[in-house]
């Protein structure tokens, strides 16, 4: 009986008789097409600031009215150089970082598969996904002094968030901690029809089973509703990718605020060991993240999941 093919993307090493009729650099339009497929498959990608970059490193500017501007002023009458109001000027920096995953296909396990022709896409498919999931992994996850590998390769979204920081001194997740979290935001920055809290799917519920606790009409709606969970009219949403474990973290921002740059020379290149009867596929991608003000963001951190 042929092995599913579930068992078989699960294994190291697979077989694959024809990935592509022509193998190394991929064209800008596939290239753009491959991004496009892998932020289809994660959560927080489709949400935030998601950019191709032409070079290994590129700046992007950002300008902000931090005071006030206006003046009281007379007919006729210039303002003084001292009155005049002066936008802040910065920038900030994508500085990519370069990621890999080999995929080994051998002949004989594709010669035992049901897909034969098409498994090819299959696995394409797959390798999509996979590198879309890893790649918001790191997004939200990555601290360069993490002891594992793949994270400390760049700081992700949550190391990044060091301002308006709330812990939650290990309380799980409630309408408490998102009240500080939103009060602690600048005013300036907390547009609620434009923000969102991200967290993961445990505290997620616990926030939800917090409400539907109550003997409130607000209490039968959170069990009877659809997967809608709000506070102060901003939704709060689960990301896969957010730490699990007994504590998790609540990042408060517009998503817009977000920012993942992608280099364009993302690369699918096949290899062949004629002797073993392995198809090697490799493929490369560049990116770097940034919260781009950071004063825009607030973080939860200690919430607890148990």
């Amino acid at each position: 009986m042929a092995t599913p093919n579930r068992t078989l993307l699960q294994k190291a090493d697979l077989s694959l008789s024809d990935l592509q009729t022509d193998g190394g650099l991929l064209t800008d339009q596939q290239a753009d097409r491959f991004i496009r497929l892998a932020i289809k498959e994660s959560v927080l990608l489709p949400q935030i600031t998601v950019t191709p970059i032409r070079g290994p490193r590129e700046e992007k500017d950002k300008i902000r009215f931090a005071g006030r501007v206006l003046r009281p002023a007379s007919p006729g009458v210039a303002l003084a150089p001292a009155q005049r109001a002066k936008p802040d000027l910065s920038k900030y920096l994508l500085d990519v970082k370069e990621f890999k995953a080999d995929v080994r296909l051998n002949d004989s396990v594709m010669e035992d598969q049901i897909e034969r022709g098409t498994f090819g896409d299959t696995v394409m498919e797959g390798l999509a996904a996979a590198v879309s999931r890893d790649v918001e992994f790191v997004s939200v996850q990555g601290d360069t002094a993490s002891a594992d590998a793949l994270l400390a390769v760049l700081d992700g979204f949550l190391k990044q968030a060091t301002s308006n920081i709330v812990n939650a001194a290990g309380a799980n997740l409630t309408k408490d901690v998102l009240r500080d979290l939103l009060k602690t935001l600048p005013d300036e920055f907390a547009r609620t029809e434009r923000m969102r809290y991200y967290t993961n799917r445990q505290a997620r519920i616990d926030y939800k089973d917090s409400l539907a606790n109550r003997a409130t009409a607000l209490g039968d709606i959170q069990l009877t509703t659809s997967d809608s969970a709000v506070y102060s009219d901003i939704p709060i949403e689960y990301v896969p990718e957010f730490p699990n474990g007994s504590s998790t973290e609540v990042l408060l921002t517009d998503p817009a605020n977000l920012t993942v740059g992608f280099h364009r020379a993302i690369r699918f290149e096949r290899d062949r060991d004629v002797s073993a009867g392995v198809n090697i596929i490799v493929a490369t991608v560049r990116f770097d993240v940034k919260i781009q003000e950071v004063t825009a963001a607030a973080k939860a951190t200690n919430v607890a999941t148990t």
